[in-house]
């Protein structure tokens, strides 16, 4: 699509509605020269430029793209109304769009009711959930995998809830069996669990956890906000070992993976972040309960706010204030045209899907690079390779991945941008059992393939990391091990 058209469009229709209310003075107090303008607009996009390529393949590191132009041209159309989707009296239309958005969400996830809402961001989504768990299990603390996001910690901080943490699998999954040890103690009265580590992109056995806590009255909560859009390929059928399908062609995802993803709709909540791969701007998270009578937690009283409509308004049940109506119809456009169906943000997340796991196969062929473990969504974790048939150190193994990393987006031509991890030497030897473990920790490359363009750019990208790994071994630079 062209943008700059449809960016054209959204200010006339703004221009074409605002003169139905008549004309009227603008005050000069707002007024700024053209000269001016022109002087500080170009010093603002040469500052741009100091940016990361987050738009182009050739950036494979953190969990970073550009919105779809469809949700750049609706935000934009909608933020010239400049909507406050607190009460309906800030944002009819767009609060609409809002619960439209809400509705197709708590769709996918698999929710037969409902309350949620759009967040400012997945942490304001999680802090949320959080304080209708500490209401609804007062007392008690909260169980979070080793893996989960930093974020649980200092919103349980911020709630004076303690947090237990799990130790996870060989694969960065909550361990079940640890789990259930923590909760027959009885200290804890919610489980988080993450369909979509930030770190390695490991999806916890959500199929398993559920009904672990039920057993023990345990509340659930999904921390969806990186994974949770592949929910949209979780019925596709695969062959656990080989992550194939009956076709040939490489699954979305493996079984078990599908299995934790459906258990979503068994939990108590979820969070959701359309500003990963819903492909929406940042300030666009999501928070969604099974149970709409948790409504009561977040009743309050406004004596100026909520007169307009009998309608229940959105700030009365969430405990953010102003939140922008442009996000809600940006979302709303760009599902118009998306939805949330396999064959439409399901494929764009199918491409990075693939591209993953063919990049898997390419690094466990290659002899500069060793896979760090199999990716379960489009998160790749590898590491330079020993050289000849040496086991891996892991103190050669942090130095030169991040080594890559530097050479990599500072190189003056052909520039490749990709990402570290730091992973504990126990956990790195979970997973390689021959490593020396000649440090406490190392460091891992990283890379997030959540940009469908990664999928046609995959054979550069491999050969150009190929390259860095090779210019970082030591028989490259004439030394010995």
């Amino acid at each position: 699509m062209e943008l700059g058209y449809w960016l054209g469009r959204g200010v006339e229709a703004f221009q074409e509605w605002a003169r139905t209310y008549g004309e009227f003075a603008a005050h000069p107090a707002t007024a700024v020269d053209g000269a001016a303008c022109e002087v500080a607009f170009e010093e603002l996009t040469a500052r741009l430029r100091g940016s990361y390529p987050f738009f182009h393949p050739c950036y494979a590191g953190q969990i970073l793209k550009p919105p779809h132009p469809v949700a750049v041209a609706g935000y934009a159309a909608a933020m010239l109304v400049n909507s406050n989707n607190h009460a309906l009296d800030g944002g009819p239309a767009t609060s609409a769009m809002e619960e439209e958005v809400v509705e197709q969400l708590a769709e996918m996830a698999g929710f037969t009711a409902h309350l949620g809402h759009l967040t400012s961001s997945g942490t304001q989504a999680n802090l949320e959930a959080l304080f209708v768990a500490r209401e609804s299990r007062p007392g008690t603390g909260v169980a979070v995998s080793a893996e989960a996001h930093y974020t649980h910690a200092r919103m349980c901080h911020l709630l004076g809830v303690p947090v237990f943490t799990v130790p996870v699998d060989a694969r960065g999954r909550m361990d079940t069996g640890e789990l259930e040890r923590l909760l027959s103690t009885g200290v804890a009265g919610t489980v988080v669990a993450t369909t979509g580590t930030t770190a390695l992109g490991a999806v916890d056995p959500l199929h398993r956890i559920v009904p672990l806590a039920r057993r023990y009255g345990v509340r659930v909560h999904a921390d969806a906000a990186y994974g949770g859009f592949f929910r949209l390929l979780a019925d596709e059928k695969a062959d656990e070992k080989t992550d194939e399908k009956a076709d040939g062609e490489q699954a979305p995802v493996a079984p078990e993976t599908g299995d934790a993803l459906r258990a979503i709709a068994q939990c108590d909540s979820v969070a959701i972040d359309p500003h990963k791969h819903g492909l929406q701007p940042y300030g666009c998270g999501a928070v969604l309960f099974g149970d709409p009578d948790v409504a009561r937690f977040f009743r309050h009283d406004s004596p100026y706010t909520y007169f307009t409509s009998r309608r229940p308004h959105l700030g009365e049940i969430s405990l953010e204030c102003s939140r922008s109506g442009a996000a809600a119809a940006a979302l709303w456009l760009t599902l118009k045209l998306l939805p949330l169906t396999p064959d439409g943000l399901g494929a764009v997340l199918a491409a990075g899907r693939r591209a993953a796991v063919r990049w898997a196969g390419l690094i466990s062929a290659s002899p500069y690079l060793d896979p760090y473990q199999p990716p379960e969504l489009d998160i790749v974790t590898y590491y330079p390779a020993a050289p000849g048939s040496s086991p891996p150190r892991l103190s050669r193994v942090g130095v030169a991945s991040k080594e890559m990393m530097h050479r990599g987006m500072n190189a003056k031509e052909d520039p490749v941008f990709l990402s570290v991890a730091r992973v504990t030497a126990g956990a790195f030897t979970a997973r390689h059992a021959d490593a020396v473990a000649d440090s406490d920790d190392t460091h891992v490359l990283r890379s997030v393939l959540m940009k469908p363009e990664s999928e046609l750019y995959l054979e550069r990208l491999h050969q150009r990391v190929e390259q860095l790994a090779a210019e970082s071994s030591p028989a490259s630079r004439g030394c010995g091990r």
